[in-house]
């Protein structure tokens, strides 16, 4: 029965006075009776929202939203309220899965807080779209990182060699004006052990990411970590040059790890404590690497070496922008007032940091050095 002619049966033999409101019994007898293709956990979740309601209703249009796959803040908060009589372990009781449906059970738990966004999210997941960016992403970076190998027959520090720069997908200072530099620069690293730590965590946090949050929400984060990285730079350290996706990877990470610390007692993780020491520890050490690298090279350089701003740039942006992100899953972004502040927020430094490096290289006399 296609979706559509189920809603209106339910108009029909439900609500015939168009008052709006649905018994949540009535409703459970008619699915039954008719075998309407209804998941299970979206009967729990009905059930649940009828028990936030004294009167034992739900509201047509909470039902046209719930088989529509469409949630509100107001249905969330309804859900949750109600949430009370759903065991709390059915999905972990789950038997005779497939690898990939284990492997979805297991992203719902190490990315979700509530139980009920845990079973809304294994039930309505699909594998068409495929989390393809964070893929995409991390292949092309070790693509390129390959050919820049070989051409160079160097696989640390590649950025000591003195033809690295001259790649055009590096950000330099002195190439402001071809503004693709400011994002292309996260196909290139310093050198293995850079690419390496990026691409674990890009493919350990920011694919499950992505297959719980979507590709728009994930790719717009990761994109707007590692712009706001190398704008950063061009004001903090005018004179540094930048590679590298970590400011992509630590918005993502920063996100993830403040949504686990705000959700904590929700998180059914396994070892959460010890993989949040390890996680921080980890991303403290490679900004230590980056900074030492900046300011104390191990070899001769020709120019200053690229800067470590980015890192704190990405997690500032993970933080906020993130965070915000992560915290409305299955919700609308724009009908919440803290997205449109956060959304402003980054626009207002956006603008900012184009102004900056359009006059104030000029004004401050800024020596940067000669574009390779």
């Amino acid at each position: 029965m296609e979706r559509s002619s189920l809603l209106q049966l339910i108009q029909e033999q439900l609500d015939p006075e168009n008052t709006g409101f649905i018994g949540v019994e009535t409703f459970a007898s008619l699915v039954h009776s008719h075998e309407l293709p209804l998941d299970p956990a979206k009967l729990e979740m009905l059930v649940a929202l009828a028990q936030s309601n004294d009167e034992g209703q739900i509201c047509y249009q909470e039902l046209v939203d719930l088989i529509s796959s469409k949630r509100s803040s107001s249905f969330k908060r309804a859900i949750a309220n109600g949430q009370r009589a759903l065991p709390r372990d059915g999905l972990l009781d789950e038997t005779g899965l497939g690898f990939y449906k284990r492997f979805v059970r297991y992203v719902a738990y190490e990315i979700l807080p509530c139980e009920m966004d845990r079973r809304w999210y294994f039930y309505q997941h699909r594998t068409c779209p495929p989390p393809v960016f964070m893929a995409v992403v991390t292949l092309t970076q070790i693509i390129v990182f390959l050919c820049y190998g070989a051409r160079l027959n160097k696989w640390v520090l590649q950025t000591y060699h003195p033809e690295y720069m001259k790649s055009p997908l590096v950000y330099h200072p002195g190439h402001r004006a071809r503004a693709w530099r400011f994002l292309t620069y996260m196909f290139m690293h310093v050198g293995l052990e850079q690419l390496g730590f990026n691409a674990l965590l890009q493919l350990m946090i920011g694919i499950p990411l992505e297959m719980v949050h979507g590709i728009l929400r994930i790719s717009f984060l990761y994109l707007a970590g590692v712009l706001a990285g190398s704008l950063t730079v061009s004001i903090t350290d005018m004179r540094a040059p930048l590679v590298g996706g970590s400011g992509g990877v630590y918005a993502l990470c920063s996100a993830h790890l403040a949504n686990v610390v705000m959700n904590w007692a929700g998180m059914r993780c396994p070892y959460k404590l010890l993989r949040m020491v390890l996680a921080l520890v980890c991303m403290s050490s490679e900004v230590g690497r980056a900074v030492w690298l900046r300011f104390s090279p191990p070899l001769p350089a020709s120019g200053p070496q690229p800067s470590f701003m980015a890192h704190l740039a990405g997690a500032i942006v993970g933080i906020s922008m993130g965070l915000t992100i992560l915290r409305s899953y299955e919700e609308n972004l724009q009908d919440q007032c803290s997205w449109w502040v956060v959304l402003l927020s980054y626009a207002t430094f956006l603008v900012f940091a184009v102004f900056w490096n359009i006059f104030a290289y000029d004004l401050l006399g800024a020596q940067i050095p000669p574009p390779p």
